[in-house]
């Protein structure tokens, strides 16, 4: 077998330890550096200490597992010499329904709870793919994974637990001191997290609502609105222009208004030229 470490992010300890009792018995030489319990720490621990392998439960708290996955392909160092972005196993309780799109993706997953013959067909081509690539006289491709997390993102059927469905906004109640703002969303130029908050940016002033970015996507028209990075949203017809730079990092500059907006890589694509 190969030797090869890993991470495990998963919020129900039971669970947690069953897991990694079980690859230790499937897969000896698979050595566990961290196990986490919520999306933020798997982000943080797996850029600190670059594993080969991911399982990342889909449910967790605060950022779910597919979040912590779309972070990651947006931070991973791309440099040539860089450690190759890990391999991720889903860990899900979603029905055989929303499991296409993780097939769609060619991502693998694991459905709780999680059986032992299945982990072992896990860890067997997680072994074949890990002996690929230690063969391979290329190093592995960072889009590759970018490509797949994007269909993952995409594909019909499969969307964020919890996600609401909401009527799309059409004016922003932004409140300020004693004062309520009422910003109609056609003058809204880009939403941008902000720890608890969503920066609402038009060309005259800035606003900060009390909710959530994933909160407020459900409610936005994807046409007009389209995602950049996990932590940005623009007005599509906002946006002037988007430069690209030597090392292929996009960044866009908006109708009227001096901010420049970086474009992370699951994004990137929309701005090719037509």
């Amino acid at each position: 077998m190969i030797a090869a470490t890993a991470l495990i992010a998963e919020d129900e300890p039971l669970l947690a330890q069953n897991l990694q009792a079980e690859l230790a018995r499937l897969w000896p030489e698979l050595r566990i550096v961290a196990s986490v319990n919520h999306g933020a720490a798997a982000v943080e621990q797996a850029l600190a200490l670059q594993p080969q392998v991911l399982f990342l439960d889909i449910r967790m708290p605060g950022m779910s597992g597919l979040e912590a996955a779309q972070a990651l392909a947006e931070d991973w160092p791309g440099a040539p010499g860089s450690a190759p972005f890990p391999l991720i196993v889903f860990v899900t309780a979603f029905d055989q329904y929303a499991l296409q799109a993780f097939e769609h993706a060619a991502v693998d997953y694991l459905l709780k709870p999680v059986q032992s013959d299945r982990l072992a067909q896990a860890c067997a081509r997680l072994q074949a793919t890990l002996h690929q690539r230690s063969q391979s006289v290329a190093p592995p491709e960072l889009q590759a994974a970018v490509d797949q997390l994007r269909v993952l993102l995409q594909a019909p059927g499969f969307s964020l637990p919890d996600a609401p469905a909401a009527e799309r906004l059409t004016v922003i109640a932004a409140g300020v001191g004693t004062a309520t703002y009422m910003v109609p969303i056609d003058s809204v130029l880009y939403f941008e997290a902000a720890d608890k908050y969503v920066r609402v940016i038009t060309p005259g002033r800035e606003h900060l609502i009390r909710t959530s970015l994933r909160e407020l996507l459900p409610q936005l028209d994807p046409q007009r609105f389209w995602q950049i990075h996990r932590g940005t949203v623009v007005r599509a017809d906002a946006v002037a222009t988007a430069l690209r730079d030597e090392s292929g990092k996009l960044t866009l500059t908006l109708v009227g208004h001096p901010d420049r907006l970086s474009v992370s890589r699951l994004y990137a694509q929309r701005f090719k030229a037509m």
